[in-house]
């Protein structure tokens, strides 16, 4: 399948849907409290998500149940919020896509519940610094498993190993397009970055094994060893000097370059 490459027009409607991203998970980050649980977690982020005029866009999606996947401790993706009650010392995967004028966003964070151990704060920052690291290098022409591969070496460096069985992908119109971005990679393999192409980078990892098992729910995926798990993602696009990030908060804002 062909990588869209996107004009002028659509990249305005793709940053006001990723702006909505942005704010929402900002806005969930500043008002989560010990104590909620994940259904008002959720109720939260879709009730914000509305205000601002989009649709929670995971909501029916392939049948999903909720606005925001609510991926806790050991969930590494797609986590269905129930009635658990956040503690102190949880970590919290919140997970998150708009839909606004056709167009969709889609971007997630790891945040700490309270206090959290120093193991549990060096694996949700290698997380994010291995996202920012791939996308700080980001350049037309680079092929697309040079860019893997850059999270790959970046994550078990740290001594942490990428989850294989899920990736980022391409977005625009419809919520998973091409290409499907992963988290390890061949560097000489792969297409080329273009101008104009819009993707996610989520790079997931765990401190022990890459395996994952779904629980009964057909959503929910954990690690098999039980150890916690890290998420943080962005919707970005590819320019001609490198690289825009749509899915920012207004906290860390920049104006794109069109």
């Amino acid at each position: 399948m062909a990588i869209a490459l996107r004009k002028k027009d659509e990249l305005i409607k793709l940053s006001v849907a990723g702006s909505i991203v942005g704010k929402t998970l900002q806005h969930l980050q500043e008002n989560i409290t010990v104590g909620m649980s994940l259904k008002e977690i959720d109720m939260m982020g879709e009730a914000y998500i509305r205000e601002q005029g989009a649709e929670p866009s995971f909501k029916g999606l392939y049948g999903f149940p909720a606005a925001v996947c609510t991926s806790l401790n050991e969930v590494c993706i797609h986590g269905v919020p129930t009635d658990y009650r956040v503690k102190e010392g949880d970590i919290l995967g919140l997970d998150l896509g708009t839909k606004i004028d056709g167009y969709f966003g889609d971007a997630a964070i790891t945040m700490p519940i309270g206090k959290i151990s120093k193991e549990d704060e060096a694996l949700i920052s290698c997380s994010k610094d291995a996202l920012y690291h791939a996308i700080e290098n980001i350049k037309v022409g680079m092929r697309f498993k040079e860019l893997t591969a850059l999270l790959e070496s970046f994550i078990t460096a740290r001594g942490y190993v990428p989850l294989r069985d899920f990736c980022g992908h391409g977005i625009g119109r419809n919520f998973h397009e091409a290409p499907s971005v992963l988290h390890y990679g061949t560097k000489d393999q792969g297409l080329k970055l273009k101008e104009g192409m819009i993707f996610t980078i989520e790079p997931m990892l765990n401190s022990g094994t890459d395996k994952v098992k779904i629980l009964n729910d057909g959503w929910t995926a954990v690690t098999k060893d039980k150890k916690l798990s890290a998420q943080f993602e962005h919707t970005i696009g590819v320019t001609k000097n490198g690289y825009e990030i749509f899915t920012l908060s207004p906290k860390n804002y920049h104006k794109p370059p069109y």
